[in-house]
């Protein structure tokens, strides 16, 4: 059965479910340094020049799954050792180049950043290159290329750039945390810090739920993840690891709608609050626009602060696709509700250190959200929720006229032309992936098929309105 989309994610999920394995065994701190040769063993490398860097690289992954660098506060690291197999970037002339006699690359370049030799054949001097590309464009025969690193291609918000060493370097004033980066390096050489210990932590320091109840918040996209088996299965294989009961982010999401059509009737415009990653775009890059992002909590952390209020005493851990949601966690506002935030990733990792095989489970009961909520997880969901609350709470006069954002990249368009005073609508779904909640970098598998998967699912729930759903809640105000 085919669990990851690539190499890169196994590899990564060896070294959490390795981690995860000693940890409920009490093993960890005297074990840790054999996680290495338990992955790569042999004197034959698999990966890398040599077993020796291989083994280096997966010690520092093991740090990662521990929680990282501690005085790093973004979740997401570069593994500095793991980064040294790209090209060194830039613009750079091919043997494409004839040495014609036009020499446009030339006379567009405003730098002097090019020349020809003997040969006709023009030269880049990087001293002097200012990647503006408008050689590249001119060039008859294509020959100048930008050999741009997966990691810069993948950060649409130019948080990347590289150090004196030739590495990534992420710059923590500009980066959202959503992970882009993460999945898109080929190498593996970008990764999230992983909380996974302190999930196990949560779990066997409640003795059996009988300290405390643990709660799994899963995230609605999970419909679309672990393909291999059926949705009920891994909802008891939450419990079989340990959980008490498992709730539907997508309850929290209903909760959410019902609460941000309200706001966004009385005050005219409002930017969701739903995505970590773009309400930290929002703060970084258009802080004017601030005072506009919806008040409302998360889903997650709606839901999780109904379960805190109702079923003290209790912990919450949130699963879901998004690396951001462990930077969400640290803030003041959601801390008190959220305890741990893990990836479908690390979940995966979690079944197989117990060696809990889903597909042998019965199916278990998911089914406390409507169909409104569970389609948070594809672009434009929530606005189909806003409407559809709107219409049930009744609220005439206003006219929603919303803009979905599908990735970073439409939502900065979108913010840009508020900040001028262009944009025609008075709601900003942003979603900082691609496809929306189905495309985070902490998901098994990536796909169209995601938002056909989230679309059943939704149309599966037994609560067809937000309001049924909310309703169901025990002393829900």
């Amino acid at each position: 059965m085919r669990k990851f989309d690539t190499k890169v994610q196994h590899l990564k999920y060896k070294v959490l479910r390795e981690t995860a394995r000693l940890a409920w065994d009490d093993r960890l701190t005297e074990n840790l340094l054999d996680i290495p040769k338990m992955i790569v063993s042999g004197n034959k490398p698999t990966m890398r020049c040599c077993v020796y860097k291989e083994r280096a690289i997966l010690g520092e992954r093991v740090k990662l799954a521990m929680g990282g660098d501690k005085q790093n506060p973004n979740v997401i690291e570069v593994i500095e050792i793991a980064c040294d197999e790209c090209p060194m970037g830039g613009y750079e002339v091919t043997n494409a180049c004839r040495g014609c006699l036009a020499h446009r690359c030339e006379d567009v370049c405003r730098f002097g950043a090019i020349t020809f030799d003997d040969n006709h054949v023009a030269h880049i001097d990087k001293a002097k290159c200012k990647s503006c590309g408008a050689c590249s464009k001119v060039c008859p025969y294509t020959a100048i290329i930008n050999r741009r690193r997966p990691c810069e291609s993948a950060c649409k918000i130019k948080a990347i750039s590289m150090n004196e060493n030739m590495a990534a370097a992420i710059d923590n004033s500009k980066c959202i945390a959503c992970g882009a980066c993460v999945y898109q390096c080929p190498f593996g050489a970008i990764s999230d810090k992983s909380y996974i210990l302190d999930a196990i932590d949560v779990i066997k320091k409640s003795r059996g739920n009988t300290e405390y109840k643990v709660f799994a918040v899963v995230a609605p996209s999970i419909s679309s993840q672990f393909t291999y088996a059926r949705l009920g299965q891994v909802i008891s294989g939450l419990k079989a690891l340990g959980f008490h009961t498992v709730v539907e982010a997508a309850l929290g999401a209903d909760m959410v709608a019902l609460a941000e059509s309200k706001e966004l009737a009385e005050k005219g415009f409002l930017t969701s609050s739903c995505c970590p990653a773009f309400v930290s775009y929002i703060e970084k890059a258009f802080p004017a626009l601030v005072p506009y992002i919806s008040h409302n909590l998360s889903p997650m952390a709606q839901i999780a602060k109904y379960i805190k209020e109702h079923e003290a005493p209790c912990k919450v851990v949130f699963i879901g696709p998004c690396t951001a949601k462990k930077a969400e966690v640290k803030k003041d506002s959601v801390s008190p509700y959220v305890d741990v935030a893990l990836t479908f990733e690390e979940l995966q990792a979690l079944f197989d250190s117990r060696d809990i095989d889903i597909t042998a489970l019965p199916e278990d009961i998911l089914d406390n959200a409507s169909y409104f909520g569970r389609i948070f997880a594809r672009s434009g969901g929530l606005s189909d929720a806003v409407a559809q609350a709107l219409k049930e709470q009744d609220i005439t006069g206003f006219e929603l006229k919303n803009c979905a954002c599908d990735g970073i990249e439409e939502c900065r368009t979108a913010l840009f032309k508020k900040s001028k005073n262009l944009l025609d609508a008075n709601f900003i779904e942003g979603m900082a992936c691609v496809g929306g909640c189905i495309g985070g970098a902490g998901c098994l598998t990536h796909g169209e098929k995601n938002k056909a998967e989230v679309d059943k699912y939704g149309s599966e729930a037994l609560e067809k309105t937000i309001t049924d759903a909310v309703s169901l809640l025990p002393n829900h105000k």
